[in-house]
């Protein structure tokens, strides 16, 4: 368990997924939490209600009577925070270098990966409360059916999710570590794929002694990751919707896939030595990538030698995570849903996870990119993830942590990329919302993909449909 010395604990930029998850997880073990972050939002709400002390904006008096300063990856050296704590002598950490701290003690999952981290936290951490274990968890995003984004159970088992950005899954040693798929992303951060590849090869080496490398068979970048670990002697499982081949396949598969009346997919998971019947799930959210996840979720209770017929049970009572194909309402015979999709392989699952679900209605893609870096690097594939949709919209693109370039490149440059022959630009957040309200129709899905704020979208939508 962490140090109990340190008392006091300031997080600056509290409000964001990844130092949120901490604060509370903090505040559940009885440490004093503070933080600070450049506005108010319902994270930092919730925080203060949950008894952190949150600053809206930065200031050196904001980091007094901390014993310990975390800041997050988008905090500079020059915030005027840091400097404070640093010349007062207060260590000061990027989570990467905390989280360990708080992992002490505990047999640690990881769940990492280019796409379906968030969900796959989630869900994982959900078997487990539902089978009893009282896990401590850390998730990437609220997850509905627990009400947080963080928890500090009792248990054994700390599950967390391990984002690659900024090399912040570097600071984790797991027992059990999850890979989902390894493709390319975060040029800012990893200029070329091999780079980023070589940073999941870190991470996997990391894996405790005895520990278990679980991975993706259908994804080319985790079979690789597999494949390497094998030959360092690590233990590897891997699963896959793909059928195994009788030497080459995964250790767990989904067969028989069929949509069901909740929405989602049903299918049988069969183990490859294993004589026994398969298990039947039933999930009601939808998209063939969240088999994928599911199964990889039941490949980890298998380790930990958990019930899996208990956790296919819980596996279909499993409902989502904020911003993950999250419905936001319906106005006028019109579904509007919010989905953090940000890179074309997600847009591509998401979009097709649409259509599955609701194959007969008019489909409108609303794309807000995120970060220059990404969309150029990945231009040629963000053209083409659209076939899903009927209609696609192109807002300005999220910045996040980047300036603006200086050549001028833009959306307008992404939309003339586009093979879809109904894309349009249409620069602002309003204007995107207007822009839906003139044209979508009675039976359409409108489905915004952002990683950003472009969620506002839904709810001026929402708004004006009504």
């Amino acid at each position: 368990m962490m140090n109990q010395s340190m008392e006091h604990v300031h997080l600056i930029g509290i409000g964001g997924s990844g130092l949120s998850a901490i604060a509370r997880v903090l505040l559940e073990r009885g440490v004093v939490v503070s933080g600070s972050d450049r506005q108010p939002s319902g994270v930092t709400r919730a925080l203060q209600d949950a008894g952190a002390r949150v600053f809206i904006g930065h200031s050196a008096g904001n980091v007094q009577g901390a014993d310990l300063v975390v800041r997050s990856s988008a905090v500079s050296d020059e915030n005027v925070e840091v400097i404070a704590a640093q010349g007062a002598g207060i260590p000061v950490l990027k989570r990467a270098e905390f989280l360990g701290r708080i992992l002490e003690g505990y047999r640690v999952i990881t769940i990492a990966g280019t796409h379906g981290k968030t969900t796959t936290t989630a869900m994982l951490s959900w078997i487990l409360t539902t089978l009893g274990e009282s896990p401590s968890f850390i998730i990437g995003g609220m997850a509905r059916d627990l009400g947080t984004n963080a928890r500090a159970g009792s248990g054994r088992l700390f599950v967390i999710e391990a984002d690659e950005y900024d090399h912040m899954f570097l600071g984790l040693s797991p027992d059990i570590a999850v890979v989902t798929n390894v493709e390319h992303d975060h040029p800012d951060c990893y200029p070329t794929a091999e780079d980023f590849y070589r940073a999941f090869q870190q991470f996997a080496g990391r894996l405790k002694p005895h520990g278990i490398l679980v991975g993706c068979h259908d994804d080319p970048g985790a079979r690789r990751l597999l494949r390497d670990a094998v030959q360092t002697g690590q233990r590897t499982l891997s699963y896959g919707l793909n059928h195994w081949a009788p030497l080459d396949g995964p250790n767990y598969a989904a067969r028989e896939l069929v949509p069901n009346a909740r929405g989602g997919f049903s299918f049988e998971v069969i183990q490859q030595d294993r004589q026994s019947a398969g298990i039947q799930v039933d999930l009601k959210i939808p998209g063939r990538h969240n088999v994928s996840n599911a199964l990889a979720c039941l490949v980890v209770i298998d380790c930990l030698n958990l019930p899996l017929e208990k956790a296919a049970q819980a596996l279909g009572q499993y409902s989502g995570a904020g911003r993950r194909f999250e419905v936001r309402g319906e106005a006028r015979g019109v579904i509007v849903i919010d989905d953090y999709a940000h890179h074309p392989s997600e847009i591509r699952a998401t979009l097709a996870a649409a259509r599955s679900r609701f194959p007969e209605k008019n489909i409108w893609a609303v794309w807000q990119p995120h970060t220059y870096s990404r969309t150029r690097t990945l231009l040629s594939e963000f053209a083409t993830a659209f076939e899903n949709a009927d209609h696609v919209v192109v807002t300005d693109i999220y910045a996040a942590r980047e300036n603006s370039p200086a050549n001028g490149f833009s959306s307008q440059q992404v939309v003339e990329n586009m093979v879809h022959r109904e894309a349009n630009y249409v620069p602002g957040l309003s204007q995107a919302a207007d822009y839906l309200l003139d044209r979508v129709q009675p039976e359409a899905v409108v489905l915004v993909l952002s990683a950003g704020d472009a969620d506002q979208i839904s709810d001026l939508l929402l708004r004006k449909l009504g």
